[in-house]
């Protein structure tokens, strides 16, 4: 028998989770605030149902950003099962959520298209998706959550609410608004020569490509991240500022210098692990209390540990689980040494 699901808000990322876990197998209700895309989506297959079933497994919050708390208590009490969301910001719904049933979640996922039209269950295939757990989430709904989520094929990451913040201000929502600026800058200029346009080609194209996003989602974006995202544009102008100093002055070996760096630092983005030879298996006994999993998860994340794969099994005495993390070769021994740290014993051992 199918496992059921609900998902809340099916537009671009909602009608996605909604696609993705029907051709997976779930049986899929839809809840959207507009009764005609709750019918589309039906049409389209991407849901079976309309409304939320209480017996459903999870339920994925999709709304914008300044509803989802309400819609997840909403959910918490009207359904019997988890409960996550997709909004790109979790500080304030970590805040005003407090459930073992709950874990906050981003997946960094998105398309120019809009509403259902771009929605694809394909979307997440190779994808960070962030989870968010906070204290009272129990680790069997944070392990279960994070399982759904691979089977859509993105990848785990698991951070705290309030770094997720400051990670997405600069890596998410700051580019959007650069290229907003970037993109308001060069039409107004091209009032002045007509050829600016046909110019912007290359490197102009792909900075600006996020611009093209829908403008409404960010008014709730800047305002639940407003601080952070104040923070990054600060730091933004100061860089700016220094960047016109250095080209001000003619400023070659400095100039050199930051363009360098920029190309190093670019080239070390971190990437998948994509050699079983490349990598070994920890074994890690999780004491049976609320966000002991998380805390392994978020102390990967901070170390810059490259998790290839991992799984939660029982241990034999039933008290406890055991995490199963395959990690890179080079992060082993650090990551053991992390987790000894915090009272958490690990067991390395060769992936066969």
């Amino acid at each position: 028998m199918s496992e059921r699901a609900n998902v809340v808000g099916l537009g671009l990322i909602g009608g996605s989770v909604a696609a993705a876990l029907t051709e997976r197998g779930w049986l899929v209700s839809g809840v959207d605030d507009d009764s005609a895309r709750c019918d589309d989506a039906r049409a389209r297959g991407f849901i079976a149902d309309i409304g939320l079933h209480r017996e459903a497994a999870i339920t994925v919050v999709a709304t914008p950003v300044s509803s989802i708390a309400a819609w997840v208590r909403r959910a918490l009490a009207e359904t019997t099962g988890l409960v996550t969301d997709v909004g790109s910001v979790k500080g304030p719904i970590a805040a005003a959520i407090d459930s073992d049933r709950f874990v906050a979640g981003h997946p960094m996922a998105g398309s120019e298209l809009q509403g259902l039209d771009g929605a694809d269950p394909q979307l997440f295939r190779g994808a960070v998706w962030v989870l968010t757990p906070s204290s009272s989430t129990s680790d069997d709904a944070f392990a279960r959550i994070a399982h759904v989520v691979r089977s859509l094929d993105a990848e785990v990451l698991v951070l705290q609410p309030e770094a997720h913040d400051r990670l997405v201000a600069v890596t998410s929502h700051l580019p959007h608004l650069t290229a907003a600026t970037l993109m308001s800058l060069a039409d107004e200029r091209a009032d002045d020569h007509a050829a600016v346009m046909r110019l912007a080609a290359g490197g102009f194209r792909d900075m600006t490509r996020v611009a093209s996003g829908h403008p409404a989602i960010w008014l709730d974006i800047c305002r639940e991240n407003r601080a952070a995202i104040v923070d990054a544009i600060d730091a933004m102008v100061d860089g700016l500022a220094k960047m016109r100093r250095i080209v001000a002055d003619s400023d070659g070996t400095a100039l050199l210098a930051v363009l360098r760096d920029a190309r190093e630092a670019r080239a070390n983005l971190p990437g998948r692990v994509r050699e079983l030879a490349d990598v070994v298996e920890l074994r890690i006994p999780i004491p049976d209390r609320a966000g002991a999993a998380a805390e392994v998860f978020t102390l990967a994340a901070e170390l810059g540990v490259n998790t290839a794969n991992f799984e939660v099994v029982h241990s034999v005495e039933g008290d406890r689980g055991i995490l199963v993390m395959v990690v890179a070769a080079a992060d082993a021994d650090m990551f053991r040494g992390g987790l000894r740290a915090r009272g958490f014993k690990a067991v390395v051992a060769t992936v066969e």
